[in-house]
């Protein structure tokens, strides 16, 4: 079965690659992608799917009915892009000023339009029905949680067995599976802070009280904080990475602001870390005389895998591909994605595709939401292959 998906794979990479071109040179931003929408119902309009659009967004949901009753499979695909100029000299381009798919989200999109019309190709060996989530919004607009919302889960009348997702990156060698059992991705919170100090004339601070170096004290507590505080075997990093104090050489500003980001892999930590920086932030500020104002905005939650459904996914692969292409990895990756919504409720698992450009090497390629990133399109069958398989396997089980 492996190298017939494979091989299937392999057929459709030219319309793949084709596909995922016309989105990279279109690329859009957020939950509102309208274009984006348009060219995967175009794209999947020959498929006989089940296909309904989101009403809060412009996702797409499209079912596969197998020929026979069974189990249901969830398979993903992100569709939005970044806010950056892209200037990788490829001929196919962003040609929207300021946005580029600097993720490979077009790709996700690309590959489970290719897996969509692999898996109907074999409909009639199909026993249960496949559900393709075409999401907006990944990009910190909490698109999955949206799409729960309107129903994801109930979109055929029973709710997945498993989900799956993957995600390129081109800091794996390409056409290589990499995955693991338990936490992938961490949380994700920011951190919006101000000190309220009293301004002055910077010649005479004690007729003030000055938040600048009261700011610089807990930027510095807080990594004190993570080191003395929180067990290394579930660690986490707190990042202060924007400040603002002040507009000339000889005030002293009246507030300080900082902001940062928290992650954890885990809910526990999670819930801790936001307990210690206030704790941390308020008591540094009680100590100078000065009020602090502390906001933790809630983003994205731990990306756990399921333990069985990622050993699942490593096993496939290994068989798709070769056990070589087939890797676990040994630690998580510090970034975040909302498809940790959807782990929540369902079984299932992330896992990153390779893609590095065979003539770069992964561990100085540019990366993921760089504005010089570029994907080995040679990848893609590999990742079509690897959503089709994973389907059918869910499917298999019952």
């Amino acid at each position: 079965m492996a190298d017939d998906v494979l091989s299937h794979a392999a057929t459709l990479s030219d319309r793949t690659i084709d596909f995922r071109r016309r989105l990279h040179r279109r690329p859009e931003i957020g939950l509102q992608l309208p274009g984006t929408q348009e060219a995967i119902l175009t794209e999947i309009a020959d498929l006989g799917l089940d296909v309904r659009k989101g009403t809060s967004t412009t996702s797409v949901v499209a079912v596969l009915e197998g020929a026979s009753d069974g189990p249901t499979v969830l398979l993903r695909g992100d569709m939005d892009a970044l806010p950056l100029t892209e200037n990788t000299g490829l001929d196919f381009a962003s040609e929207i000023d300021g946005t580029m798919h600097a993720c490979g989200h077009d790709t996700h999109v690309a590959m489970l339009a290719g897996a969509a019309r692999l898996l109907t190709d074999r409909r009639a060996n199909i026993a249960g029905r496949v559900v393709f989530m075409f999401q907006p919004g990944e990009e910190g607009f909490h698109g999955a949680r949206y799409m729960l919302d309107e129903g994801l889960l109930d979109a055929t009348g029973a709710r997945p067995s498993g989900a799956f997702a993957l995600h390129i990156t081109s800091t794996f060698a390409s056409g290589t599976i990499n995955t693991r059992p338990g936490p992938l991705l961490a949380s994700a919170d920011t951190i919006r802070l101000t000190v309220q100090g009293k301004g002055g004339h910077a010649s005479a601070p004690h007729y003030a009280n000055d938040p600048i170096p009261v700011a610089c004290e807990i930027v510095i507590a807080l990594q004190t904080m993570v080191t003395r505080r929180i067990d290394i075997f579930d660690p986490a990093v707190v990042t202060i990475a924007h400040v603002t104090a002040g507009t000339t050489d000889n005030v002293i500003p009246p507030t300080a602001e900082l902001e940062g980001t928290i992650r954890t892999l885990s809910a526990e930590t999670r819930s801790r870390v936001h307990e210690l920086v206030r704790q941390v932030a308020e008591g540094i500020g009680a100590a100078h005389g000065m009020q602090v104002e502390l906001e933790i905005v809630a983003g994205y939650p731990v990306t756990v895998n399921d333990g069985d459904f990622a050993s699942s996914v490593h096993a496939i692969a290994g068989e798709l591909l070769g056990a070589d292409r087939s890797s676990v990895m040994k630690t998580p990756i510090m970034g975040a994605e909302d498809w940790s919504y959807v782990l929540q409720e369902v079984p299932g698992a992330m896992a990153f595709l390779g893609a590095c450009p065979p003539d770069l090497d992964p561990d100085t390629a540019p990366g993921n939401h760089s504005n010089l990133v570029v994907f080995d399109e040679a990848a893609l069958a590999t990742g079509v292959a690897t959503y089709a398989a994973v389907a059918l396997d869910v499917l298999g089980r019952a």
